[in-house]
């Protein structure tokens, strides 16, 4: 894979990192990386792993979490909120990579991590089912 695709990739990647709540799809992540929706598609998994959808449904799961963890707005508002428009398949992706429903992750209580939240961040990202965990950072 050339250093320019990889470049475009990213630029993708960015965008499903920063607008998670927007309306994103395939053809306009592909559009973002000037590449045709198949390409990038292609790309996306080679590059990273995981299909571009895989990828947004993460972001969107763990931005869900941190509204979770608040406790002031619904299991609706929420899904809503994250970029989620069916309350069912949310609560099924939610369920698959967290291990246990919205409802009941909302509903736990959830101590302030005293670790810096992006060592938390890495330590909680969900993982889907069959994947292994990434090895852990070691500690300086």
């Amino acid at each position: 894979m050339l250093i320019e695709d990889l470049v475009r990739l990213r630029r993708a990647r960015d965008t499903m990192d920063r607008d998670y709540a927007q309306p994103l799809d395939v053809p306009a992540l592909a559009r973002v990386a000037l590449m045709s929706s198949g390409h990038f598609s292609r790309s996306f998994r080679e590059a990273y792993g995981e299909t571009p959808y895989s990828y947004l449904m993460t972001r969107r799961i763990e931005r869900a979490k941190a509204l979770l963890r608040r406790g002031d707005l619904s299991v609706t508002d929420v899904c809503m909120a994250v970029g989620c428009t069916s309350l069912g398949s949310f609560s099924s992706r939610f369920t698959e990579l967290v291990g246990e429903s919205p409802s009941a992750y909302r509903a736990r209580a959830h101590e302030d991590a005293a670790i810096p939240a992006c060592v938390a961040k890495l330590a909680t990202r969900p993982v889907r089912n069959g994947e292994a965990r990434p090895a852990p950072a070691p500690l300086a």
